[in-house]
């Protein structure tokens, strides 16, 4: 079975980390989660707030290096998780773009929660500073993120996994997720 570069899509807060690390350790692949490398790169930088174009600049610098060690990784023989984002369906294009161009084997996963679950659970982060926790998410950011994501087009979800929450869990790939789109 060739290795599968898995990208995982969808809102803040709808559970894509915790999903793309339990997918991770379910199918034996490398996880690459730009939050995780952008706090641990960049985050000792930070002094007060972050401004969006600085930020947008790093988190830029972070998906190349993440490509192109992903790139190595899957020409290695092993999958990937990719958790990058992938909020826009321009992101999403430049993605399938690349992988077709590469001739890799490309599989989506959307995971969605409804926006009053989401806002909850970036508050309970927030506070409980847990495990997936990487910074802050202010209202205002929260706000903004909503205004740049773009819910993907029918089209988008032809072959790929979704896994959508309706409570305050966040959606792992298990087997009694749901199965691919077609």
């Amino acid at each position: 079975m060739p290795a599968t570069l898995n990208v995982i899509f969808g809102p803040c807060a709808a559970g894509k980390t915790t999903y793309a690390h339990a997918l991770a350790r379910r199918e034996n692949a490398v996880p690459f989660v730009l939050d995780e490398w952008g706090a641990r790169l960049f985050g000792p930088d930070v002094q007060g707030s972050i401004e969006f174009m600085w930020m947008l600049e790093r988190l830029g610098r972070c998906n190349a290096l993440i490509w192109s060690i992903a790139e190595s990784v899957l020409a290695a023989g092993a999958s990937v998780v990719l958790d990058v984002g992938a909020m826009r369906r321009a992101d999403r294009d430049r993605i399938r773009q690349m992988a077709e161009a590469k001739g890799l084997s490309l599989q989506w996963h959307f995971v969605d929660a409804p926006q009053e679950v989401r806002r909850a659970r970036v508050a309970n982060r927030n506070a409980a500073k847990g495990e997936t926790f990487v910074m802050e998410v202010t209202p205002q950011m929260f706000e903004m993120l909503e205004a740049i994501y773009e819910p993907p087009a029918p089209a988008e979800l032809e072959g790929a996994v979704l896994s959508v929450s309706d409570d305050n869990r966040a959606a792992a790939p298990a087997a009694a997720q749901p199965q691919a789109v077609d």
